[in-house]
């Protein structure tokens, strides 16, 4: 546990001083507010702390006015200062988290050395006990900040100084235990001068100065005392040490030293014994790992054993690591390489005693048997005194924890021990940590040709590739595949590939003779406590590729920190992964395992057959579409103001935990991480039949989904959505779900299909006297009918939407409809109309808060402005909707407003700006998804290099427009198209081509009753 900066990265020391280093530098923080803020997190490692916590801490109840502003400021420079700070300081709702590990701080080393102390102490190994305390104490150098910090930090220190005090009194009761006396009258005065109100102090001074025979000076300690605290405090000894001052007059012989043994004598193997397994000769890849093993047995100072810890999900080739390192190493470390499998994970073995395997080494070494004591705390003394002794190799396979290694453990040695565990071994004091993932594609590649052979694996290498991708790049599973093929010469890789794609058989065709990557993960499940195997199985249940800790929570009803908690427990034993903070994941083959678990030998476990486990799952996984519900809605109503919420009476609501949503950026931020979680949440809705869910979950799934242009799964969710309210028989909600795919349907161009859905809907609406379906239907119908030219038709219907919205003081879907009337007005060439829709429009938006529609609106307006010819208040009006639009337009939508900025600006003699925003709106994003988008930025763009003189350019444009516009019958912009390219050809001289296309345009528009000078 002593201090061993070399070998680490970042470490903290805030016990005395404070200081940071970074392996042999040492790293400069900044002024007091920067070392105040970062000791306060320090002192509560992995808790948030609120700013305000960290304002008291620095200045008490003294703070400046821009006191918070200084800590954020500080923090930030922190995170610049220290190495990797930005994953070390984390910001977390209303504060920060240190995100440091145990071995990081010196403190936490402290609390951990205490926590062993006891441990060691109830099981009554008392040496050990001492030595923890003894390591812990050395880390000791002063209060924090040495004094300097302000009341927070001086009243925490005070507590700690107690925490120090009583374990300086632990250890000099264990030393005198230990039959130490005189040796300890020096320390005890020292400590006794610095703190001379701690009786049990002046107590063990009287018994070690009785029993090194000095009976008059334990009386005359006692004397002193009296007197002192008479003097000080108007008070007398306390009885215990009124009692030991009787006991001494009397000469007690209950205080007498206990009786020491000296222990059996370290044993002295003959030879250099080995029983260290052989080295895989087709050992792939783990070249930074084995690197990593080497460099810190090189480079590692101290007297201690120097102890490698290598963690991993099981399959993941720890044993192999530790192995091939043991022996390139064999020769540093003569005496013995020694190999004991500690069965922590090993089928129907219960995992070794410390007793018992102290007994497995010493008869490793060739202790005959009248040598080895009897108990268990002999054997291991022995086999201690005997490591101790000797310079050698311990290779602990295979542990449980580290309880069940820390016994066998002796100090000083030259000892290398390398212990593998499926657990994180995090509080194995002063051990090197190497944690395997899965191996890299291209190594795991490399470890199926080595096993399979190169030949049949070079012959199919892309069948290969796929192979380590569907064993998840687990080395077991990997060797298990490649062994299988091997043992099948007439199977091609292809063929075991599409086995394997049957992810409920996966793990089946994982199995080779004894090896089975399933009984390797099941060993790792049943090792957890009955709890933690639950909340495993229930974990499974989730279906996206991470999993947050509020959905956790839901899935295992607790709250989110005890949920936490659970993943956290998981992660340590390999069972979850980690690739951000706050995010989990199953590996592959792992969530398979869960799913299997839940699943049983029932294919289908949506469908339910009452047995406990499917009961259990189908709570669990209402609870989560619950949860999903309600934090969708949150979200929701943040983004996007004046949005109706859906009432159903027979959904219940959700009352436990959310995410923090209070803010639209936390809104947007949580949606756009929860994203591709969502849309797997309302697939296993749907798996489930829990068909109100899937409804109810799509209606708001589809806004951000809009919000990000991700239409064709708009449309694919509302038709999952519209097929489970038709299996619910459930009109109000089928009326829902149809009206949103008629919305899709229009966004991606397929018009006849949404009008048949909007009519659907807008009948399923007036059967149900929902007259806010039958505004919002009818307003979508204008809309298609309004795409496809048929603006006679569309029209009267955008009107009666409008009409009912206002009459229920609907604003946002009213603003959205107004918004809709404006742009056929527009379209129509009624360019005054379409002002006094787009101004209204604005106003309503702007009333609730509903940026996207504002921006929307003033779009709109800038739209019709143009068209009336007032270039100058179009482009102050698009202006403002740039400044808006960040975050609240689809990439759509905001190519839409770039194009229409680059077209004011062309007209307004900016030539330069025009050119970049015409780029920008080309080069935003594929718009091949959007083609009524694409039409109109091809048209607005192209006609902005016909006035150029790039007509070449603007010809091409306008084809690109063409063919989007005519494949979905977008009939404005088609014969806009047209007339664009009608244009540009008769300047490149194509008089005959340019009559045609100006000719079919002008039919277009008298069709639509659009005036000639559109």
């Amino acid at each position: 546990m002593g201090e061993d900066i070399e070998a680490h990265g970042v470490r903290f020391r805030i016990l005395g001083s404070f200081e940071c280093w970074d392996g042999q530098e040492r790293v400069r923080v900044g002024g007091p507010v920067h070392e105040r803020v970062l000791v306060t997190l320090l002192l509560e490692p992995q808790r948030v702390l609120p700013v305000f916590r960290l304002v008291e801490a620095v200045w008490d109840e003294n703070a400046p006015a821009t006191a918070a502003h200084q800590v954020r400021k500080a923090v930030a420079e922190l995170r610049q200062r220290i190495p990797d700070g930005r994953n070390l300081i984390v910001t977390e709702g209303p504060g920060y988290r240190a995100l440091t590990t145990p071995e990081q701080v010196d403190l936490s080393r402290f609390t951990d050395g205490l926590k062993q102390a006891r441990e060691a102490t109830a099981a009554g190994q008392s040496a050990y006990a001492a030595t923890a305390l003894r390591e812990a104490l050395d880390l000791w150098r002063g209060p924090l900040l040495s004094g300097s910090g302000g009341s927070v930090l001086c009243a925490a220190s005070a507590a700690l100084e107690e925490r120090r005090l009583t374990a300086v009194e632990q250890l000099f009761d264990l030393r005198l235990a230990a039959g130490e006396n005189g040796e300890l009258i020096g320390d005890l005065r020292e400590f006794i001068e610095a703190n001379p109100l701690r009786e049990t102090l002046r107590g063990q001074l009287m018994l070690a100065l009785f029993r090194s025979g000095r009976q008059a000076e334990a009386l005359e300690e006692f004397a002193k005392v009296r007197e002192f605290l008479v003097d000080e405090l108007g008070i007398g000894p306390g009885d215990a040490l009124t009692d030991l001052h009787h006991a001494i007059l009397q000469n007690s012989p209950e205080l007498a030293a206990p009786p020491q043994s000296a222990g059996p004598a370290p044993f002295s193997p003959e030879g250099s014994p080995s029983t260290l397994p052989y080295d895989l000769r087709d050992f792939t890849g783990r070249e930074e790992e084995v690197r990593e093993l080497l460099g810190f047995v090189d480079e590692a100072p101290g007297t201690g054993p120097l102890i490698v810890a290598i963690d991993g999900m099981g399959g993941s080739g720890k044993t192999s690591l530790a192995v091939r390192a043991a022996h390139q190493l064999a020769d540093r470390y003569p005496d013995a390489q020694l190999h004991l499998d500690l069965r922590g994970f090993t089928p129907s073995e219960q995992p070794l005693t410390a007793g018992a395997a102290a007994e497995a080494l010493l008869r490793m070494l060739g202790a005959p048997g009248e040598r080895i004591p009897d108990d268990a705390e002999g054997r291991i003394a022995l086999w201690r005194r005997t490591m101790s002794s000797r310079r050698m190799i311990l290779l602990l396979d295979n542990a449980v924890d580290e309880s069940q290694v820390r016994p066998l453990l002796a100090s000083p040695t030259q000892t290398l021990v390398l212990v593998t565990s499926r657990a994180l071994l995090v509080d194995l004091d002063a051990a090197h940590t190497v944690s395997l993932g899965v191996m890299p594609p291209h190594d795991s590649v490399a470890l199926v040709e080595g096993v399979l052979g190169s030949t049949r694996a070079r012959a199919e290498p892309e069948a290969v590739a796929q192979l380590a991708e569907l064993c998840g790049h687990l080395p077991l599973a990997l060797r298990i595949a490649a062994a299988r093929l091997r043992k099948r010469p007439r199977w091609t890789v292809r063929y075991l590939v599409d086995r394997l794609r049957d992810d409920a058989h996966r793990l089946a065709e994982l199995n080779s003779g004894e090896r089975s990557v399933e009984v390797t993960l099941r060993l790792s499940y049943e090792g957890l406590s009955a709890e933690k195997r639950e909340a495993f199985r229930l974990l499974g249940q989730h279906p996206g590729a991470e999993i947050e800790v509020y959905a956790a929570g839901a899935l295992l009803d607790k709250q989110a920190r005890d949920a936490e908690d659970v993943l956290e427990y998981l992660l340590d034993m390999h069972l979850l992964q980690q690739h951000e903070t706050g995010r989990y994941a199953f590996h592959d083959l792992v969530r398979s395992f869960a799913q299997n678990l839940s699943r049983g030998n029932d294919p289908a476990p949506e469908r339910g057959d009452g047995s406990p486990g499917d009961e259990e799952a189908a709570r669990a996984v209402r609870r989560l579409l619950d949860f999903a519900l309600g934090a969708t809605d949150a979200a929701c109503d943040l983004l996007f103001p004046g949005r109706a919420r859906i009432r159903n009476g027979e959904h219940h609501r959700w009352e436990g935990e959310l995410p923090p949503l209070n803010t639209p950026d936390e809104a947007r931020l949580w949606l756009e991480r929860e994203q591709n979680s969502l849309l797997a949440a309302v697939s296993l809705a749907y798996r489930w039949e829990l068909d109100r869910h899937v409804g109810l979950l799509t209606a708001n799934v589809v806004f951000p989904l809009d919000l990000r242009g991700r239409l064709e799964e708009f449309r694919e969710l509302s038709r999952t959505a519209v097929a489970a309210s038709r299996r619910l028989g459930d009109p109000a909600l089928l009326r829902l779900s149809l009206s949103n795919l008629a919305v899709a349907c229009w966004k991606l161009g397929r018009f006849e299909e949404g009008i048949e859905m909007s009519e659907e809907a807008f009948a399923l609406a007036v059967s149900l006297a929902d007259r806010r379906g039958e505004a919002k239907d009818t307003g979508v119908l204008g809309l298609l009918l309004s795409a496809l030219g048929r603006y006679a038709e569309a029209l009267p219907r955008l009107e009666r939407s409008i009409a009912i919205k206002r009459e229920l003081g609907a604003e946002r879907a009213e603003a959205e409809s107004l918004t809709s009337l404006s742009n056929l007005y527009a379209e129509w060439g009624r360019f005054p109309d379409a002002v006094e829709a787009a101004t209204r429009a604005v106003r309503l938006s702007r009333s609730i808060g509903a940026v996207d529609k504002e921006v929307e609106g003033l779009t709109d307006l800038a739209v019709a402005r143009l068209g009336l010819g007032a270039v100058d208040e179009a482009a102050d009006l698009l202006r403002r909707a740039r400044k808006l639009a960040l975050d609240v337009m689809s990439p759509a939508d905001m190519s839409l407003l770039l194009a229409l900025s680059a077209e004011t600006a062309d007209r307004l003699g900016e030539s330069a700006q025009a050119s970049e925003w015409a780029d920008s709106a080309l080069q935003l994003g594929d718009l091949s998804g959007a083609p009524m988008r694409e039409a109109a930025v091809g048209n607005i763009v192209g006609r902005m290099h016909t006035r150029r003189g790039r007509y070449a350019l603007a010809l091409e444009l306008h084809q690109q427009a063409h063919r989007a516009a005519s494949g979905v019958g977008y009939r404005v912009e088609e014969a806009r198209a047209l007339a664009g390219m009608g244009e540009a050809l008769a300047h490149l001289g194509e008089h005959e081509a340019a009559r045609t296309h100006r000719d079919s345009a002008q039919r277009a528009f008298d069709a639509m009753g659009i005036p000639k000078d559109e």
